[in-house]
């Protein structure tokens, strides 16, 4: 069965031209015109990834984002015709998994379409013949891959999908330091689009998650960050 796509954006040229590639790919295509019908078909269709405009009429682009990440993971790639970075950082922790700025070449969307569902195909697998991946504790956190509960002095606390991915990196190599590029190979996988700044809008989610508890993760400037067991962090 192919794989949804729903397409939100106010400007039909770019509507038409996504849906004429992305059917090439035997994509299914779902259209919105407007923030508050793109919720509506979100719901109705439930999409297995939307392409999200982020100046739409009656519902911004930022607002839809974070109504669909009050109700499901899946991924959500930004379009915007702005290039300040700002934008992006706010469309990241909104919970865009990924952005794109117009004008864009439309082989570019596919590509980072295709990525962005791979990813999401091999976070649902049971990644065939790969080892089990046994549950880490380092001083009071703790983090089970099989059942994707993290706990902080037994105390559960609630992470999304590349948050866990990311802590388990950490918590995979404590107290050694790991570069933003390493991190975003690791955790979004070789054919990921975004930049260093989708790591520090992550770690900066992860701080506020866990900073009831004794690892910390402390950024390594000029290189990155690691995760320092007990109170040696600064």
């Amino acid at each position: 069965m192919p794989a949804k796509i729903l397409v939100a954006d106010d400007e039909p040229n770019i509507v038409k031209l996504l849906r004429l590639y992305l059917r090439e790919e035997g994509y299914d295509i779902v259209a919105a015109r407007n923030g508050r019908e793109a919720l509506e078909r979100f719901r109705a269709e439930s999409p297995d990834l939307v392409l999200l405009d982020l100046m739409m009429p009656e519902l911004g682009g930022f607002e839809v984002c974070t109504e669909i990440r009050r109700e499901s993971d899946v991924p959500v790639i930004m379009l915007t015709a702005r290039t300040d970075d700002v934008d992006k950082i706010v469309g990241l922790e909104m919970g865009a998994d990924d952005y794109i700025t117009k004008p864009f070449n439309p082989r570019e969307v596919v590509a980072r379409v295709k990525a962005n569902l791979r990813r999401r195909d091999w976070d649902k697998s049971d990644h065939g013949d790969e080892p089990e991946r046994t549950a880490v504790t380092i001083a009071d956190l703790t983090l089970d891959p099989s059942s994707r509960d993290v706990l902080v002095a037994g105390e559960r606390v609630r992470l999304r999908q590349r948050e866990f991915d990311l802590l388990e990196a950490f918590m995979r190599h404590p107290n050694v330091a790991l570069d933003r590029e390493r991190l975003l190979s690791m955790v979004w996988g070789e054919d990921f689009y975004g930049d260093a700044r989708t790591i520090d809008v992550h770690v900066a989610w992860l701080r506020d998650k866990l900073k009831q508890a004794r690892p910390k993760i402390e950024t390594v400037w000029g290189v990155g960050y690691k995760l320092v067991p007990g109170t040696e962090a600064s």
